[in-house]
């Protein structure tokens, strides 16, 4: 069959000549002019054959995604935020041990802003590594849930960095980011808008 005729490829795929960002299927990075523009979001040349056949078919690919609720995702992230409780406490008694021994049983309160950021630093690569490599934090994983892109592809490293990142603005503003999962069409929280992700049950 090979590349279907231009006049079988919908109107609104154009070409992007904005800046460089990553391929809303595959979460990969490409430089600006490398990606065509499906609505908001934005494809690679690999992705574009798997989206074409997606379209001739009358199916975009959100439609075929089943959006996680809020409640499930609470779920999921009480589950992340215990793993990293025991973590983080496991790491601040050895913080506090070792000053102990050097004989400053009271930590400084700059010690305890270092520890802090450290908690923080822990958290990002935790959310980093998880969702750029499976996809789902294990807290996610223990829900079914997984985070993709607006076409269910992978959001990939870069991405996962930045919804982390992101995530701490919805957490800034009185937890609203989050609570606008519960009112989204796509259950979509701030930081997936921001990101342009998605959370789906596998």
């Amino acid at each position: 069959d090979g590349e279907p005729r231009a006049s079988e490829v919908p109107a609104s795929i154009v070409p992007d000549q904005q800046s460089a960002s990553p391929c809303s299927e595959c979460g990969r990075a490409y430089a600006a002019g490398d990606l065509i523009r499906f609505d908001d979001y934005r494809i690679c040349a690999d992705c574009k054959p798997r989206l074409i056949q997606k379209l001739r078919k009358g199916v975009r690919a959100q439609g075929d995604l089943a959006y996680a609720g809020f409640w499930v995702r609470l779920g999921a992230k009480f589950i992340d935020a215990l793993i990293l409780f025991v973590v983080n406490l496991a790491i601040g008694l050895l913080f506090v041990r070792t000053f102990g021994r050097w004989g400053m049983p009271d930590v400084s309160q700059s010690g305890w802003f270092f520890l802090q950021a450290v908690f923080n630093i822990i958290g990002v690569l935790y959310a980093t590594f998880f969702l750029g490599r499976f996809g789902a934090t294990p807290g996610k994983m223990a829900y079914g849930l997984k985070v993709v892109s607006p076409h269910g592809g992978a959001i990939g490293y870069p991405r996962a960095l930045g919804r982390q990142l992101a995530e701490y603005l919805s957490g800034m503003i009185l937890m609203f980011g989050y609570m606008m999962a519960a009112f989204d069409g796509e259950r979509r929280a701030l930081h997936d808008r921001i990101c342009h992700t998605r959370v789906v049950r596998r």
